[in-house]
């Protein structure tokens, strides 16, 4: 490797694409980089309507990201909701959301709507979220490689039991691949989460599962 290469990198966004649920698709761009100091992103939504920044905030699940971010409109438009206000975002528009407790969500207006989003927690030292360390899951459920999703969440769980976004995604998997009482103890316990109970009302990934007696009697 060069001097010059150590110094600095480029990549497109599609060089570190991967497609997830819903006509999304991540760019890994903190994985790709190796950047330690801060958390960046960018999510592209395929078709207008579509949630290109999924409604959130930055408390964390369990463990506590507090993070501000900042998002870039960098194709397309986007209109963004931030506590319950609501505001139409063309390209070279920047959103700064300084309150972690803040709700906040991007709906894609136009086709291939990008949205980059770079978020660190003032005055610590960075690490990346766990979400982020499962997350590569997400593009073999759009594959249907539900074999490898699992893989991957199941090393997330052991390094964290107890993470309530970790616990769902893996029950999906399960159901995915037959692992029905598996499937069954993590989604409970992801319940922890009442917005994961309400997701599972209407998650494709429990068909597999919906007509057991329990389904009903675990989600309603």
């Amino acid at each position: 490797m060069s001097e010059t290469a150590t110094k600095f990198d480029t990549a497109k966004l599609s060089d570190m694409e991967i497609p997830t649920l819903g006509g999304l698709r991540w760019a890994m761009i903190r994985t790709h980089f190796g950047v330690e100091a801060f958390g960046v992103n960018a999510w592209t939504a395929d078709e207008p309507g579509k949630d290109v920044i999924g409604e959130h905030d930055e408390l964390g699940d369990g463990d506590g990201e507090q993070h501000q971010e900042l998002y870039v409109v960098l194709k397309g438009r986007a209109t963004f909701t931030v506590d319950g206000e609501e505001l139409e975002a063309e390209p070279g528009t920047l959103v700064f959301v300084r309150d972690p407790a803040t709700k906040r969500k991007a709906v894609a207006v136009e086709p291939d709507t990008t949205v980059l989003a770079i978020g660190a927690r003032p005055g610590e030292a960075f690490t990346p979220s766990k979400w982020e360390r499962s997350a590569p899951a997400f593009g073999y459920f759009a594959t249907e490689e539900y074999d490898k999703a699992y893989e991957v969440l199941a090393t997330a769980h052991e390094e964290d039991p107890e993470n309530a976004g970790v616990l769902y995604n893996l029950a999906c998997a399960e159901s995915r691949l037959g692992r029905t009482d598996d499937a069954f103890e993590h989604l409970e316990e992801s319940f922890t989460q009442k917005r994961f109970k309400d997701a599972a009302k209407t998650d494709p990934d429990f068909d597999p599962i919906r007509d057991d007696p329990r389904f009903t009697q675990l989600v309603g």
